[in-house]
């Protein structure tokens, strides 16, 4: 039988953060929806082109389509079957659902329980998939 080695516990380390970079259609509306509705606050702003936000000690990079940059999502490829969630940990989904729900985020389940998370689905205005969860105990 091989003898399976753990991985060093040397990643993620200190000073890592996580950056989630979204390419939206309507960049106004993109913006009052992360700003207003999910509570980000804008840490530097291009406007109308790129705007960095700062949410639950991670960064959410907001682009207006195009551009002249070289890594482009499209210059991948299969791009187009590239699927991405936004997946935010909260202490109480029921909460937050309600929270959320009265700044006019339009959710596409009310708070869904399982043995050991409660989990509820909502989209940003261009469509990008958010859900908000809460971990609990079996």
């Amino acid at each position: 039988m091989e003898k399976i080695t753990a991985f060093p516990n040397d990643f993620p380390m200190d000073g890592v953060e996580l950056r989630y970079f979204l390419v939206v259609n309507n960049y106004a509306q993109s913006l009052a929806f992360y700003r207003d509705v999910l509570g980000a606050t804008v840490v530097h702003e291009l406007p109308g082109i790129l705007c960095f936000l700062s949410f639950a000690g991670s960064q959410i990079l907001l682009s207006a389509p195009g551009g002249s940059m070289q890594d482009r999502a499209d210059s991948f490829p299969n791009y187009k079957r590239i699927i991405s969630e936004l997946s935010i940990r909260v202490p109480d989904c029921s909460a937050a659902y309600e929270i959320l729900r009265s700044r006019g985020a339009e959710f596409i389940t009310p708070p869904a329980h399982y043995s050991n998370e409660t989990r509820a689905f909502f989209h940003d205005p261009d469509g990008h998939l958010l859900e908000i969860w809460e971990a609990r105990k079996a």
